[in-house]
């Protein structure tokens, strides 16, 4: 199968960037409350329905990997970039990292109770996106947990917008369009969070939308 011209981009691109990246985010989400409360929030709705494998998607150097493996889930890490997952095994080789693309996961149908798919979207062209809904629907289990997180636009006209991303080019994300893309792939939205960007990011808000595998009736 030939691969897709923006994975091969996306992929060098962030093998270039894998050690800065690293260092930037090294402490964690501890200068983010809100997104570690709707990770937490994450965390708690796969635990209460029996726990069960979850899948961090784009997972880079690991850090919310190890994050959701503090609370207490059974999380392993995918990434297209093998410098990020070599960073991520040498930091955290307890944990299980693994080179994939979110358009061909190597998951059995419905084997997770989760995905978490941060900022991993970012770099899919707008065409290319009910491909990746298509695939996280697909590997998860019937009443499983989607959280996605990108930055937004407020246009509900447009599914996306381009802008300048210092690794490669990334698209804005309408929130209303991609949670209605998500309702038409199979899922059911139980919250978003739609909050303002701080001092050190670009002026763009980031949203974060949180989803149920609708069950089959």
């Amino acid at each position: 199968m030939i691969e897709p011209d923006f994975l091969h981009t996306t992929r060098a691109a962030y093998d270039t960037w894998a050690a800065r990246y690293a260092e930037l985010f090294a402490n964690g989400l501890e200068d983010f409350p809100l997104d570690r409360a709707m990770l937490g929030a994450f965390a708690a709705f796969v635990r209460a329905d029996g726990g069960g494998p979850v899948a961090d998607l784009g997972c880079g150097p690991g850090h919310v990997t190890s994050l959701l493996d503090s609370f207490g889930l059974d999380v392993s890490g995918i990434d297209l970039s093998p410098e990020m997952i070599a960073i991520a095994r040498a930091v955290r080789p307890d944990l299980r990292f693994e080179v994939g693309s979110m358009t061909a996961l190597d998951r059995a149908d419905g084997e997770l109770a989760g995905v978490l798919a941060r900022y991993s979207i970012i770099h899919t062209p707008p065409e290319q996106l009910p491909l990746v809904l298509t695939e996280f629907q697909r590997v998860l289990a019937p009443g499983g947990h989607l959280l996605l997180a990108f930055q937004a636009h407020d246009d509900p006209a447009e599914l996306a917008e381009s802008f300048d991303h210092k690794v490669a080019l990334a698209y804005r994300w309408s929130p209303d369009r991609v949670a209605a893309l998500l309702t038409e792939t199979g899922f059911t939205e139980k919250a978003r969070l739609v909050r303002a960007p701080l001092e050190d990011e670009r002026q763009f808000p980031h949203a974060h939308l949180l989803l149920t595998k609708t069950p089959t009736p």
